[in-house]
């Protein structure tokens, strides 16, 4: 995306994710903040220090290779000043609620009067239209709308929110997915595109099975918690030190499995021996395998589980996860200086996706609140004292 330009109105999470994913592909991203304020989430994150900076960790994770301006987009003069940026604009991402940018004098009808090939990304909880249009709405909030929430934990704990904000970063990521589908049609067409993002619609469209076995076969979902109601053996298994994710859900693997673990004659067991069989007696044959799992740690049963095409993994916490040799294989964390603070580091998440065989990370890091104000309202061809005179007015 080297050359593509792209305004970032965003805030928080669901919209910056998504523009830093354009970011990590090469894209100049500017990010229009408020004086004074900027990004919420400079304000967000588990050190009260960096929080008081306007350098919170929610800022920092999702913001760098990224310009900072600032621009009041309430004042007559800020929204010039939008506009003559979205003239020599490829993007604009906002996720305001549904109409703000149109209050403020700069919706759609009006960033593409001044830029016919802009491509407008709007993300919101709900989408641009119907009856929760105005509502508020932040991810815990779209978890429980979506039905994420119901099939999480068992019937005993649940429901339960996912340990992560899932439905902002299912948000970020389809915008992210569409703007660069989008690009690809203005490059044929010549035209912009008006994208309109709901995150509800983005958790629910990532619920596989789970949503396609009601709408399709008339199956009500329920909580399992660990066990994946698709296949039996898979799910999470107690070990002599550990717990191991086992999927045997093809045959072969079944059998594989239980030759491993030395217990052959559980491949001919009536109550075992067929796919269906496995789901209706998928508790009696938990206590089966985890009597056998119970002679070996987790660490040690993944190589010989492994070695038979049985995929199995260890459950890793967070900190064991970013450590994981694979992690590091593929070059997934990056290490930039640390704003304001050069010598010190900040380590941040990559492109999830290798390009040429590059894991693509960011060149810069996360801005300070207005950075490169004045160096980009000299791109846009104020001058020196046009740009005293904005802030003076407080518009920048």
């Amino acid at each position: 995306m080297s050359g593509v330009r792209v305004l970032d109105l965003t805030n928080v999470l669901a919209g910056p994710f998504a523009t830093y994913q354009l970011a990590l592909l090469g894209a100049d991203v500017i990010k229009v903040e408020i004086p004074g304020a900027g990004d919420l989430a400079r304000q967000l994150g588990a050190d009260q220090s960096l929080n008081e900076e306007r350098l919170g960790a929610s800022f920092l994770a999702q913001n760098s290779g990224k310009r900072s301006m600032t621009v009041n987009l309430k004042s007559e003069r800020g929204r010039e000043v939008l506009l003559r940026a979205v003239q020599r604009a490829d993007v604009l991402v906002e996720n305001f609620r549904p109409g703000v940018m149109d209050r403020l004098g700069v919706g759609w009808e009006v960033l593409r009067t001044a830029n016919p090939g802009l491509v407008y990304c709007g993300i919101s909880g709900f989408g641009q239209d119907g009856p929760l249009r105005d509502r508020p709405a932040y991810d815990q909030i779209v978890q429980g709308l979506s039905g994420m929430m119901s099939v999480t934990g068992t019937r005993k704990t649940g429901p339960l929110r996912a340990g992560y904000p899932v439905a902002d970063t299912l948000g970020g990521m389809a915008a992210a997915f569409s703007i660069a589908s989008a690009l690809v049609h203005r490059e044929r067409t010549g035209e912009g595109v008006r994208l309109d993002v709901s995150m509800l619609e983005a958790a629910l469209s990532a619920m596989g099975w789970v949503v396609s076995n009601y709408l399709i076969a008339g199956q009500e979902p329920a909580a399992m918690g660990n066990d994946n109601f698709t296949a039996a053996p898979s799910g999470t298994f107690a070990t002599a030190d550990g717990m191991l994710n086992i999927s045997a859900n093809e045959q072969r693997q079944f059998i594989a499995l239980c030759r491993v673990l030395g217990r052959p004659e559980l491949a001919e067991d009536t109550r075992f021996a067929e796919r269906a069989a496995r789901k209706t007696h998928r508790h009696e044959l938990t206590e089966e395998l985890e009597k056998a799992l119970a002679a070996r740690t987790a660490q040690d049963w993944e190589p010989l589980l492994a070695a038979v095409g049985v995929p199995a993994a260890s459950v890793l916490t967070v900190p064991e996860a970013l450590a994981h040799e694979q992690i590091a294989t593929r070059d997934f964390i990056h290490e930039l200086p640390f704003p304001g603070r050069r010598e010190l580091h900040l380590r941040v998440l990559g492109s999830p996706v290798r390009v040429q065989g590059i894991s693509p990370g960011p060149q810069t890091p996360p801005p300070l609140l207005g950075e490169h104000t004045d160096a980009l309202l000299a791109e846009l061809g104020y001058g020196a004292e046009d740009v005293a005179d904005l802030r003076k007015e407080g518009t920048v």
